[in-house]
């Protein structure tokens, strides 16, 4: 009775330690960085700490870094004994200042860097953070929670061509007219203050009234939300400034390694490593992005859009 007690209590450690963050191509990531023991390494978006957590099981030295405090807590706390003998270190901070935090830190010449663009499952299951269309809380969706700007601010004060041109641009939401439409008429009303609030606001501009079922609001409120998390967290200009800090920060044949999940991070990463190619700076692994697999696609659907580019620097 005691044992099954305890494997059940394993049992569900293990699983709250999964749901927090499913590494995403762990296996591609690891073979393709060529992880050395004794070697440092960046893990410049640590998330719930399963790619760090591989490195350092390859002897690795790694960097873990995060806007979000709330992953810092978790992997400090799940992560204690590599904290503990310094072969993790943790910074909070975002990879837009990479280079200064991996200088703080003592990681001046490092043999891989990673970036996961992805959010973590911890932030969309948390209605609190405000990131999901299928749960009702505040309109934030700042991955730093100290930072001032959240959704809410930019839905409520953008005027209706701004707010048009970021679900098109960002989102590629073929109605980003009568959503920017609706939005600005409702707020006319009330302020938008709620993910229930904005996703009644995109379903009055699709024209749907009465109870939407979660795979209508999946269908309609995807792009609106995505674009409207990527402005609050500048995602799309972070990774431009990230990458370069990074090249410089690898020693020679060390690898940048990134998982993006959006066509428009792809493209950045695309083109930024090819211009490196044409420098001379290095060489482009992945002819193609490497996407997951149907196995883990079937075990974790939130990686089906994923895909992995490698950089290798000369000298």
């Amino acid at each position: 009775m005691t044992r099954s007690l305890s494997d059940l209590l394993k049992k569900r450690a293990k699983s709250v330690m999964n749901n927090y963050h499913t590494p995403v191509l762990l296996k591609e990531v690891i073979d393709l960085l060529q992880v050395k023991a004794g070697k440092k390494y960046i893990d410049a978006t640590i998330g719930g700490g399963g790619h760090a957590k591989a490195l350092l099981e390859k002897g690795a030295k790694v960097l873990g870094i995060d806007t979000d405090q709330d992953a810092l807590e978790y992997v400090h706390n799940n992560q204690k004994s590599a904290v503990g003998s310094k072969r993790l270190i943790l910074a909070k901070g975002n990879f837009k200042d990479l280079e200064e935090i991996a200088h703080l830190n003592d990681f001046n010449s490092v043999s891989g860097i990673l970036f996961d663009l992805g959010i973590s499952s911890h932030q969309v299951d948390d209605a609190g953070r405000g990131f999901s269309f299928l749960k009702e809380g505040p309109l934030d969706m700042r991955m730093d929670k100290e930072q001032s700007v959240t959704a809410e601010t930019l839905v409520n004060l953008l005027g209706k061509e701004e707010l048009y041109d970021l679900f098109n641009k960002l989102g590629q939401e073929h109605r980003a007219w009568a959503v920017s439409s609706s939005i600005v008429g409702a707020r006319k009303i009330k302020a938008i203050q709620t993910t229930q609030d904005l996703a009644d606001v995109v379903a009055k501009a699709y024209g749907i009234t009465g109870e939407v079922s979660d795979f209508t609001k999946n269908k309609i409120n995807q792009k609106v939300f995505q674009a409207l998390r990527m402005a609050v967290n500048n995602e799309l200009e972070n990774i431009q400034v990230a990458l370069p800090q990074a090249l410089r920060l690898l020693e020679a044949k060390g690898k940048i390694a990134v998982i993006s999940f959006h066509s428009l991070e792809d493209g950045i990463v695309k083109k930024t490593f090819k211009e490196f190619s044409k420098l001379g700076l290095g060489e482009i692994i992945t002819e193609k992005p490497i996407g997951v697999k149907d196995e883990e696609r079937e075990q974790n659907s939130r990686s089906r859009s994923a895909k992995l580019r490698v950089f290798e620097k000369i000298i």
